[in-house]
């Protein structure tokens, strides 16, 4: 893996990229893009993401997977600072990029491609679908991307592109299914919304946290030892 230096280089790109085609596809929506070009938008361009710095950085491109790989002892702790100040300033820059591009009335009717609660959703409700999308995420970042007998060099990049596909196109209509504190933070500064920030921030970490802990300690408990 490269220096500190060029990974988080690494991370700033692949997350602006996520945010720019993520959040451009939710704006998109107003002009006819279906729930299914949302997710395979977000899924490509993660797969695509993943796959290029994989080698560099990790392929984190989310604040959620560097805190669950920390908790697990696979990151440094300054490196995963690094990685998350990368992440959102990558997610920063798409979105001010989006802001500037697109029409005015489109990037406003779609709140900036920030996620958002549905009507009916209240936030603890918001927070436990989150948290659950991204534990199948980073279940799923463990198994291909960190455990040793998992299939990196082949397929992780296409498997993780597609839990995030596959969670969109279910749970995309009720938060975003963001899965990710940078792909909300971004777009929400962007737009100016804020309204249950939280909800993409408490329930991404948790997910994060509860499935690098489970894979780390039932999986991969003796098999190599814990970065410090």
């Amino acid at each position: 893996m490269e220096s500190t230096g060029k990974a988080a280089v690494a991370e700033f790109v692949a997350t602006f990229a996520l945010i720019f085609i993520g959040a451009g596809a939710v704006i998109s929506t107003n002009l006819g893009l279906d729930l299914t070009g949302v997710a395979l938008a977000h899924g490509l361009v993660l797969a695509i993401m993943v796959s290029v710095t994989a080698h560099i950085s990790g392929g984190h491109v989310n604040p959620a997977v560097t805190i669950g790989l920390w908790v697990a002892g696979k990151i440094p702790s300054g490196r995963a600072v690094v990685y998350i100040g990368a992440q959102l300033l990558g997610a920063v820059a798409g979105a001010l990029l989006l802001k500037y591009i697109v029409p005015t009335e489109l990037f406003d009717a779609a709140g900036g491609g920030a996620p958002a609660l549905a009507e009916g959703i209240a936030a603890g409700k918001g927070i436990l679908i989150e948290a659950v999308t991204t534990f199948f995420l980073v279940f799923a970042v463990f198994g291909t991307a960190v455990d040793p007998r998992g299939p990196f060099s082949k397929t992780a990049g296409l498997t993780i592109g597609l839990v995030i596909a596959f969670d969109i196109m279910v749970f995309g209509p009720y938060t975003g299914a963001a899965m990710n504190p940078a792909r909300w933070f971004g777009p929400a500064l962007a737009a100016g919304s804020w309204s249950d920030w939280y909800v993409w921030i408490v329930g991404p970490i948790a997910g994060g946290i509860i499935a690098a802990v489970l894979y780390a300690s039932v999986f991969l408990k003796d098999r190599e030892p814990a970065t410090p």
